[in-house]
């Protein structure tokens, strides 16, 4: 009888759409659970029939995602890993440069007070061994400052190459999923579970690096930098690694059989967060402190040798420097090597006071051009300040639109429990009026054969 036909095929669907309630309400607290539901269409009359129709079909299962939003979800990721990767290595810089005690202005003050006391009696002791000691203090500063970016170097290359594992296991993981995806898809099966592991895997690619994924029509997406170095098509895998033949170590993409260069500075995510800090901001500071150091050094030596002992021989060197920039004091330099003289003649300063301007000499440094070498670490200080800062405002603004995209993500994706408590009780309601039509047919059948009893 078509009345029962009609009631089944209501109870059936009623029975699909309580199966996708009942999923999304289990997966309440699933992170990356995209909320499913049921497709129905009527049943349209034969051809040439005049009947109502014969019943509903449930014609797909629904998957509630936008492509869009799922996008800006990747994108904002990228975003805030490249700011929060950056942010602790500016503020350890901030803090450690600024700081009152230990900072490379601290210790420059200090030496050039040494010298302006000598002038007071220049042939004295005590005050010429304080110059040398202040000389010692403000070389420890340079080290110790600029041994802090080397550390943070060897950090950065680090957390490089400890990141580099996970990204290359995703991209791997992403090509294992498309394959599996495409197979089921073409076999009809939900792929909804599948699809949601695999966004979950894009997601946090998305947080390594800056990265454009394309959906493919047998449902499996194409993955690429923003550069447009390829990381996944289909069931191939790229690999991201560190190319050490060159001179200078760089990120190489592997695809198939073809290679590609990345720059790590502009990739975005943690990884171009890494690279961005270290070329940009890292080794312009060490070359600016290197530069500070070497200035002071090549002034204060050339200066100390055009002063005179009293033998008329010139003054010998205060400071030396390593390759590396690297600032100390001449080994076994004491209080009467210091050359304070013009002429040799005890008691003279005039080249003491040729020495205390030394801090009035200019040095060129990265980013901030040339300024007074007693000035220099100020200015450098300010612009770290300046750095630190607009990282930090980017990274609350990045903060910000991830959250909103994730808020956005989950209007759409996200399961509200008051919305399938409604389409639970909607459901079953349908399926109770269905069981109901049934037992109304099966009543009539019963009084139609008894008519003929």
């Amino acid at each position: 009888m078509t009345i029962i036909n009609n009631a089944l095929s209501g109870a059936v669907a009623a029975q699909a759409g309580l199966n996708s309630a009942s999923q999304n309400v289990a997966n309440l607290q699933t992170k990356g659970y995209t909320r499913q539901g049921v497709l129905l269409a009527a049943q349209a009359p034969g051809i040439g029939t005049q009947g109502a129709g014969n019943g509903v079909n449930v014609t797909s299962l629904l998957r509630f995602s936008d492509s869009y939003k799922s996008q800006q979800l990747w994108r904002s990721n990228a975003e805030l890993g490249r700011y929060t990767q950056q942010q602790p290595y500016l503020t350890q810089l901030e803090q450690v440069m600024s700081d009152d005690k230990s900072s490379i202005s601290y210790a420059m003050d200090n030496f050039f007070k040494a010298l302006n006391a000598v002038g007071e009696e220049p042939t004295s002791g005590p005050l010429r061994g304080q110059v040398v000691a202040q000389a010692g203090a403000l070389a420890e500063s340079f080290n110790s400052i600029y041994q802090v970016t080397r550390n943070q170097q060897v950090s950065v290359q680090q957390q490089r190459e400890a990141t580099l594992p996970k990204f290359n296991t995703l991209t791997q993981n992403i090509a294992s999923l498309n394959k599996q995806i495409a197979a089921a898809g073409a076999l009809g099966t939900n792929t909804s579970g599948l699809i949601d592991e695999r966004d979950q895997a894009i997601d946090a690619l998305s947080q390594l690096a800056s990265i454009e994924v394309l959906e493919q029509p047998d449902g499996s997406r194409s993955v690429s930098l923003k550069s447009g170095q390829p990381l996944v098509a289909g069931a191939v895998a790229g690999s991201l690694a560190i190319d050490t033949t060159s001179a200078t170590p760089k990120l190489v993409v592997s695809f198939a059989d073809a290679r590609f260069s990345v720059d790590d500075a502009s990739m975005g995510g943690q990884l171009g967060g890494l690279g961005d800090f270290e070329k940009n901001t890292l080794l312009p500071l060490q070359a600016s402190i290197a530069a500070m150091a070497s200035t002071l050094s090549t002034e204060m030596n050339a200066q100390l040798a055009q002063g005179q002992y009293t033998d008329g021989t010139p003054g010998k060197p205060l400071f030396a420097t390593d390759a590396g920039g690297i600032l100390s004091v001449v080994a076994g330099y004491t209080a009467s090597d210091l050359a304070l003289s013009a002429d040799g003649t005890p008691g003279d300063s005039g080249n003491l006071q040729l020495l205390v301007d030394i801090k009035n000499k200019t040095v060129s440094l990265n980013g901030l051009g040339t300024v007074m070498l007693g000035d220099a670490d100020t200015q450098l200080v300010g612009q770290l300040g300046i750095r630190s800062q607009q990282n930090l405002s980017l990274l609350n603004t990045a903060t910000t639109i991830r959250r909103q995209a994730e808020d956005d993500w989950a209007a759409t994706s996200g399961v509200n429990k008051d919305e399938e408590a409604i389409n639970i009780v909607e459901f079953q309601n349908m399926y109770q009026a269905n069981m109901k039509v049934i037992a109304v047919a099966n009543t009539l059948f019963e009084s139609t054969l008894a008519m003929f009893g």
